[in-house]
């Protein structure tokens, strides 16, 4: 370490403090407002951490423009993130004004049961989420129209959020399509099908357990939609055509196009398709105020696609599934994720992280207690960087030497980085994953995480297979050395 860096190294009391502060006024956010912390408190507690990391780093020499720059340049970093939520927002508007949404509850009403619903919503978004590798797009879609079936049965929504997110992670954490599986090998320096196979026993014993889980949390007795299907039928003419947006995604996802244009592709299809099947809905949508029926029918699906869409059947669970969505429902998520990055980048810029997690490494001896290290390493960077890839990527690096050391396999570490950074990003409320899964399927993230199975038993396996010693290959010894 040159001389300037070492005067402008903080101290690791200088470097928990705003990391300790933040999670302070969280804490306190959520005592004073509840859910509704997300939609400004959060931010504003995030503000404030933030501020309190610019002080501490510009008292140790950092200049405000770095320190600046460093922010900026992790907002940047999210832009992909936040151009996928508005494509999501606009989704779910034309899926709801073309009766998509409606349809996804009419069907799942004939065929799901409260009995196994919990567990069914699971091991569906775990196939498609390990078909398509995305375990947004999967939320974004299937994961939607679960919701709306889970209310219409009056489901604990907490737990049928955490059964769709403990699917969808399934395939983001394994599937070969998923972004996340590619960046923990491609981090560790291990081949793509070598990861995936150590990766996928995790995985699959976490989704077995939770599958066990979600079946047992299910409720018994009988359950009668006859009423609530005659109720639909009334209110929408529903028909397997209104299921023409979710394959187009799907089909796009499968194509390997970028989550945005898939999605957005799909929000354009409901708004074409309610053109279609629903001309009056929209027209009445559009406010009736003497247009031309063509720039009526544009205008009520240009209001879905950036205000979303109110229903106004006059039955109120479907009125209440069907008015939601817009681009505009999810600016305070945006606003969450915005704060949260610049809070993130001004902490490793500042080389806070990396003092925290140094002592972590020195004291680790065992092979159980490095890759417990290493899982513990992930958690605290998914939630000070506040994002998923920079939780794959710095303890994958920080931890690359001391396992090489120690003689485990790149593979040990691949497995253990991916294992527990992709699920427990969903658990962090100000996290971009964890942010958009409460936007999307409208429960707040502490509501759902007691019941993550997934997402809380991925890490645990991993760490418990470490301490057992069981597929814990050796790194091949170089004797030219």
């Amino acid at each position: 370490m040159s001389e300037p860096d070492k005067e402008r190294s903080l101290t690791f009391a200088e470097a928990i403090v705003p990391i300790a502060s933040l999670i302070l006024l969280v804490a306190l956010s959520f005592y004073l407002f509840g859910d509704a912390g997300a939609a400004g408190p959060n931010q504003v507690a995030l503000v404030v951490a933030t501020m309190i990391a610019v002080f501490l780093a510009w008292r140790r020499g950092f200049t405000l423009d770095e320190l600046h720059g460093a922010a900026v340049a992790s907002v940047s970093s999210a832009l992909g993130a936040i151009f996928i939520l508005l494509a999501v927002g606009a989704l779910i508007g034309t899926w709801a004004l073309s009766g998509t949404l409606v349809a996804m509850v009419y069907y799942g009403l004939q065929i799901l049961s409260p009995n196994y619903f919990y567990m069914t919503a699971a091991v569906i978004c775990a196939i498609v989420s390990a078909g398509i590798g995305s375990s947004w797009t999967t939320v974004g879609t299937i994961g939607v129209g679960l919701m709306g079936i889970s209310q219409n049965m009056e489901m604990n929504p907490g737990i049928s959020a955490a059964a769709i997110i403990s699917g969808a992670y399934f395939g983001d954490t394994s599937s070969p399509l998923s972004d996340s599986t590619n960046l923990a090998a491609g981090t560790a320096g291990v081949d793509l099908y070598g990861h995936i196979r150590e990766t996928v026993l995790v995985s699959a014993m976490a989704l077995a357990i939770a599958i066990f889980v979600f079946w047992m949390l299910g409720r018994p007795g009988e359950f009668d939609a006859s009423a609530k299907l005659t109720a639909i039928e009334r209110a929408v003419h529903v028909s397997p055509l209104l299921f023409l947006p979710l394959v187009v995604v799907v089909g796009m996802a499968l194509l390997k196009f970028p989550p945005f244009s898939a999605i957005f592709v799909g929000a354009l299809t409901g708004g074409v398709l309610a053109m279609f099947v629903a001309p009056e809905r929209v027209i009445a949508f559009a406010g009736g105020d003497g247009l031309p029926s063509g720039l009526a029918l544009l205008k009520g699906v240009w209001l879905a696609l950036a205000g979303g869409y109110k229903s106004t059947s006059g039955f109120g669970p479907i009125d209440e599934i069907a008015s939601r969505g817009g681009m505009a429902s999810m600016l305070s998520t945006i606003w969450l994720i915005i704060t949260a990055l610049a809070f993130g980048g001004v902490v490793e810029k500042a080389g806070m992280l990396e003092k925290i997690i140094a002592p972590i490494i020195q004291v680790a001896k065992s092979a159980g207690a490095m890759v417990a290290s290493l899982v513990a390493s992930v958690l605290t960077t998914n939630i000070v960087t506040a994002d998923q890839y920079m939780s794959i990527v710095l303890p994958a690096r920080m931890f690359k030497g001391a396992f090489a050391k120690r003689e485990l396999a790149p593979v040990v570490l691949s497995r253990a980085v991916g294992a527990s950074a992709t699920p427990s990003s969903a658990l962090v409320p100000w996290n971009s994953c964890g942010a958009y899964m409460a936007a999307t399927l409208g429960v707040a993230t502490f509501s759902y995480l007691p019941y993550a199975v997934f997402n809380l038993a991925s890490p645990l396996l991993v760490i418990a297979l470490a301490y057992a010693n069981i597929r814990m290959p050796r790194a091949p010894v170089d004797r030219d050395q």
